[in-house]
């Protein structure tokens, strides 16, 4: 463990740096004796008393900004008021963009808005020392205003370019998203004077900005009413700092909260040079004695009074599920949450808020915070909810239970479980904005934490699919200690390093632990607990029992997923999440393969850092894995086939389809192709690949990519039966199964190159074998195939398609390439 001294030592160095003056300012300058006064300037203006008082010159069409402290630091962010409505482009309405620490300089005539460099700090008392550091690094001017009038130190800036400017970088996203170039019309935009306020804490300024371009992309058209003419509303907030005594926390890899850090030259030699603490709401008991006490000020959150019943009361119910944890954390009714007043603004610092927003598409929710950037506390929770996402979840409910029988039915079942889905996102985009990061390992551990993302459990009553254990309602083991680590005050006295290692040493030993979004992802991570959307201690054994619930649901799959009156057509969009339904757990047991189990282990706790998954436990999930690929997996049933027509006049095709080769009809192998993409190309992952290279040279017992690609050749190509479509699905797989190897066959690892070639040239010879037995259609493919592997193998060599040797890392100060990797120790 880290020295107790040591580990403190990121408390003292954010709190030296909130009690640290500001840096120097030039000492007042007397205003020419031409520059009028304040009052004087003002006159017949409407002035907005506040933080920053803002007047507002109606016949002009100017904002006027008035900066009472120049040298005053403060919280500066932009947001978005209203938004685009495309979640492609990613322009939300509420969307906070990031924060600042700002300040005001008066230069002479111009008045300065300065970002200080929060990167690189000291904690040294030392004012000379901290200068040191500070002259070291640039900060960075973002707007210069002409002093226009001034009474005593307070300034006036015209503050109308300033707002009417692109500070949220709304031309940027456009372009990022290749929606069209884009500029700021400057003739079409102006401040929206009803929306810009002052409060004694902070200053909201707004303007409505339009955007004009002549090459819109598509997803503008989807949701622009004039495509050429993109008008959004844009608001900057100043935000006075928090009153002193926040006291925060060191961050611990272990314990699952964001963080901010930076960079302390102060630093002892052999202590951290990166100073890490967490990111969480102020909480402080008004007994610090007492083991449960009320707050001084609870944590409130407000939700959006504009979203409908019954996605309403779910919202508010999953929300407050973090009650629970705030009580066993020692607050008494230190949180809670309420519905917005009509008259409060969502993007008003002062209010934590969980907003409904829509959108043309489905997409994700968010959980986002403004905090101070000096010490991690949060200001404001802001949380962002897509309203097609209960609709959706809705859908998915629908294609499990097919409730339509006669088609006049409500699908009480599938409500039931969209709402429940709804209560559990409520409650885990709450959590990020109370500071807690994913924690992917909780679904293996028991459904121990709402900040997993859940897969319902849907279980089989005789062969029927069920939704009544679909989802929790509650938070969970994990989110309880988490909480506490995060937020509890303990006793005066008491050693707040040892208690908070203990609390999670004590988790650990029932089966509590924390593995976040970097370990979670099915490409390139190799955790075999940590995943998305999925359930069960085994992956493998879950991936066979979600197959088992699969089956069922496509067997009574056909028009009961359609209400009567409603096109028949409709059909698809329920077989597609159903058909799918495995793809997350299909992510989840790939990761056995050549997986290796590991902790966010620190020295002297007593984890194990590192294992690999037992061989066993591999092999059966490379089984489970190759069992999606067989066509009693991929086909579907004719009768259902015979019930998909085309899409009806105004019905078109959209993304949530599978894609048709055969368009308009259905495309019976379509759906196959996309499997057997998503499992192939997840088990023959580059990295991956490179990983089994690596398991099998360090232990000969554990399979290797030689042995997994001879199983997959194998069960994919062995001639079984003859003719139509079963003989179409094995082909669909083969095909990708060639592809996959060739990509391979072109990975940065050399020995991965080397085995894949390898098996490509062996099944380039086994294709011209055994072809008697097979139809003309399967030996064309055969025939096909070979002829495709020999191109590549036979291509030219191509210098530039060779992976670049691994850099070797610099050497001497000046980064000279001669330097020798090793060194004489002094």
């Amino acid at each position: 463990m880290v020295p107790g001294a040591l580990r403190l030592r990121p408390l003292l160095v954010a709190s030296a740096l909130v009690a640290a003056p500001a840096a120097a300012q030039p000492a007042p300058t007397a205003p020419p004796a031409s520059l009028p006064t304040i009052e004087k300037k003002t006159e017949g203006m409407e002035r907005r008393d506040g933080f920053l008082p803002v007047y507002w010159d109606a016949a002009q069409g100017k904002l006027w900004l008035e900066v009472p402290r120049p040298g005053e630091e403060m919280i500066h962010f932009s947001s978005l008021p209203w938004g685009m409505g495309s979640n492609d482009i990613g322009l939300d309405r509420g969307q906070l963009g990031g924060e600042r620490l700002v300040r005001f300089e008066r230069r002479g005539p111009r008045l300065l808005l300065v970002q200080p460099n929060l990167e690189y700090r000291s904690s040294s008392r030392d004012a000379t020392e901290r200068r040191t550091i500070e002259e070291s690094f640039a900060q960075s001017v973002l707007w210069g205003f002409r002093v226009e009038a001034a009474t005593g130190e307070r300034v006036l800036v015209d503050a109308t370019d300033f707002v009417l400017r692109d500070a949220h970088g709304i031309v940027a996203a456009l372009r990022r998203t290749r929606q069209g170039t884009f500029r700021l019309e400057a003739s079409r935009s102006a401040v929206a004077p009803e929306r810009t306020k002052a409060f004694p804490r902070n200053t909201e300024l707004e303007a409505v900005l339009t955007f004009t371009g002549d090459d819109a992309g598509r997803w503008v058209r989807d949701v622009t009413p004039a495509p050429d003419a993109i008008t959004l509303r844009q608001r900057l907030s100043f935000v006075k700092l928090p009153e002193p005594g926040y006291v925060p926390r060191r961050n611990d890899p272990r314990a699952g909260y964001f963080g901010t850090s930076w960079q302390d030259y102060s630093a002892p030699l052999g202590a951290p040079l990166t100073q890490r603490v967490v990111t969480r709401h102020r909480l402080q008991k008004k007994d610090p004695r007492a083991a449960a006490s009320e707050p001084v000020a609870p944590i409130v959150y407000y939700l959006d009074p504009g979203v409908p019943e019954p996605m309403r009361s779910a919202l508010l119910e999953g929300a407050r599920w973090w009650e629970a944890a705030f009580e066993a954390a020692g607050f008494k009714g230190g949180y809670r949450v309420e519905i917005l007043p009509d008259t409060a603004d969502p993007l008003d610092v002062r209010y934590n808020v969980i907003q409904w927003v829509h959108r043309a598409t489905r997409g994700w929710s968010y959980g986002g915070s403004i905090i101070d950037p000096r010490t991690g506390e949060i200001i404001k929770g802001h949380v962002t909810l897509g309203s097609l996402r209960v609709r959706q979840d809705f859908l998915i409910a629908e294609g499990l239970t097919a409730p339509y029988a006669k088609g006049d039915e409500r699908a009480t079942e599938a409500e039931r479980m969209a709402l429940q889905r709804l209560r559990q996102l409520s409650a885990h985009e709450v959590g990020h904005t109370l500071g807690l990061a994913h924690n992917y390992i909780a679904s293996a551990e028991g459904r121990l934490s709402v900040m997993d993302y859940p897969h319902p459990v849907v279980t089989l009553a005789g062969d029927r699919p069920t939704l009544a254990d679909a989802y929790t309602n509650e938070i969970g083991a994990w989110d309880r200690l988490a909480i506490t680590w995060g937020y509890a005050e303990f006793a005066p006295g008491t050693d707040e390093a040892a208690a908070l290692d203990k609390l999670l040493a004590d988790a650990r030993g029932r089966g509590i632990t924390f593995v976040t979004d970097q370990d979670a992802r099915p490409e390139g991570s190799a955790h075999p607990q940590a995943h998305l959307w999925d359930n069960g201690t085994d992956a493998a054994a879950e991936l066979d029992r979600v197959m088992r619930v699969r089956r069922a649901a496509l067997a009574r799959f056909g028009e009961g997923v359609v209400q009567r009156g409603m096109p028949l057509a409709q059909v698809e969009e329920a077989l597609v999440p159903l058909y799918l339904s495995h793809r997350y757990q299909v992510e989840a047991a790939v990761k056995l393969v050549a997986g290796q189990t590991y902790t966010y282990a620190l020295r002297g706790d007593g984890q194990v850092p590192v294992r690999a998954v037992p061989r066993a436990q591999q092999h059966e999930a490379l089984r489970a894995l190759l069992a999606t690929l067989e066509p009693a997996s991929l086909a579907l049933p004719p009768r259902l086939l015979a019930l998909i027509p085309p899409r009806p006049f105004l019905y078109p095709e959209t993304r949530e389809l599978f894609e048709k080769r055969t368009a308009p009809v259905f495309d019976a192998l379509a759906p196959a192709e996309v499997v057997a993409r998503a499992v192939l190309g997840l088990l023959f992952n580059e990295q991956r690949a490179a990983r089994l290279v690596q398991q099998h040279a360090l232990d000969a017992a554990m399979p290797g990519l030689r042995q997994v690609m001879d199983t997959v050749v194998r069960a994919t190509f062995a001639a079984r039966g003859t003719g139509g479509y079963e003989a179409a699905l094995r082909r669909v797989v083969q095909r990708e199964v060639v592809t996959q190897l060739v990509r391979l066959a072109q990975a940065p690892s050399a020995e991965v190159r080397a085995q894949a070639t390898q098996r490509l040239a062996g099944l380039r010879r086994e294709l011209a074998t055994g072809a008697a037995a097979l139809d003309d259609t399967d030996r064309a493919q055969r025939a096909w195939l070979a002829g495709e592997i020999g191109r590549f193998l036979e291509r030219p060599y191509d210098a530039a398609r060779v992976a670049p040797a691994i850099t070797v890392p610099p050497g001497s100060p000046i980064g000279d390439d001669d330097e020798p990797l090793v060194r004489e120790r002094p």
